[in-house]
C-alpha cells in the first residue's frame, strides 16, 4: 500500500453524552490512552464531550478529565454529534459513544487509513461486553451486515471533516439509525471523489451491553417491528425510539 506523505494532521474526538456520569470517566481514560496512536505521530488532538442536556454530573466529570465540553439542549444523539462537530477544529472527526472503549490498536488502524489517503470515512466492528448470548449474536449479525454493506455503527465513526460538512452531518430528523443515513450519503460522496468507506475489523470496539439488561426482549422486538412497518416514521419519533431517550442508565 502506497503511503501518502502528509503534514501534521488534526484529530477531533467527539463523544455525545446524556446522563453518563457512571461511564464517562472510564471512557475518557480509555480514549486518552488510544489517542497515543496519533500523538506518537506528532498529530494534534482534541477531545470534545457534548453534554446533551444531562441532569447528572456528566459535564463536570468530563471537564475534570480535561475534555472540552459543549452543550446541546435538545436531547437527540444526531444533534449532540453535530454540535460536537461544529466545535471541532480537526481535519478528521472521530465519533465515539460514551459507553464504548476503543483500543490503541484501533486508532492505529485509523491513522494508517488516513496516511494511505484513499479513505473518506470509516467505522469499526463492535464487540459487546460480557457474555450475553443475545449481545454476541446481535453484534455478530450487525458486523456481517456492516462489513458487507460498508455501513458505519454510530458508536464509532471516523470521517474527513470537510466530507462530513459537505454531506450535512447527521440527519436531525432521525432519533435512531442516523448513522445508516450518514453512511449512505458518505458512500455517494466517496464514489464521486474516487475514495472509499472502510469498516475496520482487526480490533473491534468494545461497547456496553446495558440496553440488553435495561430492556426486555419484547421491547426490542417491538421497536424492530415498528421500524419494519413504519420505517422512517418510527425512526423520526422520539417516543418510538424510547430505549435511547428515556434516560435509563
Amino acid at each position: 500500500m502506497a503511503i501518502v506523505q502528509i503534514s501534521i494532521v488534526r484529530i477531533s474526538v467527539i463523544i455525545p453524552a446524556f446522563n453518563e456520569q457512571q461511564l464517562i470517566g472510564e471512557t475518557l481514560k480509555q480514549v486518552r490512552s488510544a489517542i497515543s496512536a496519533f500523538t506518537r505521530r506528532e498529530w494534534q488532538t482534541e477531545l470534545i464531550v457534548c453534554d446533551n442536556n444531562s441532569t447528572d454530573a456528566t459535564a463536570e466529570l468530563a471537564r475534570a478529565a480535561g475534555a472540552e465540553v459543549v452543550f446541546e439542549p435538545i436531547n437527540q444523539i444526531a444533534r449532540a454529534r453535530n454540535r460536537g462537530a461544529a466545535a471541532a477544529k480537526g481535519d478528521w472527526l472521530i465519533f465515539i459513544d460514551a459507553d464504548s472503549h476503543p483500543k490503541v490498536e484501533l486508532f492505529e488502524d485509523v491513522a494508517a487509513q488516513i496516511e494511505a489517503g484513499r479513505c473518506l470515512a470509516g467505522g469499526a466492528t463492535v464487540k459487546m461486553e460480557g457474555r450475553h448470548r443475545a449481545g454476541v449474536l446481535g453484534a455478530g449479525l450487525w458486523n456481517a451486515i456492516s462489513r458487507a454493506g460498508n455501513l458505519l455503527a454510530g458508536s464509532f465513526i471516523f470521517c474527513h471533516a470537510a466530507a462530513f460538512r459537505e454531506v450535512g452531518g447527521f440527519n436531525q430528523e432521525l432519533f435512531a439509525a442516523e448513522e445508516i443515513d450518514l453512511s449512505r450519503r458518505l458512500k455517494r460522496l466517496a464514489r464521486r471523489q474516487g475514495k472509499r468507506l472502510v469498516v475496520l475489523h482487526r480490533h473491534p470496539l468494545l461497547t456496553s451491553a446495558r440496553k440488553l439488561h435495561l430492556y426486555s426482549l419484547r421491547e426490542h422486538l417491538r421497536f424492530l417491528a415498528k421500524v419494519v412497518f413504519f420505517r422512517r416514521r418510527a425512526l423520526s419519533s422520539r417516543e418510538a425510539c424510547h430505549t435511547w431517550y428515556d434516560g435509563k442508565r
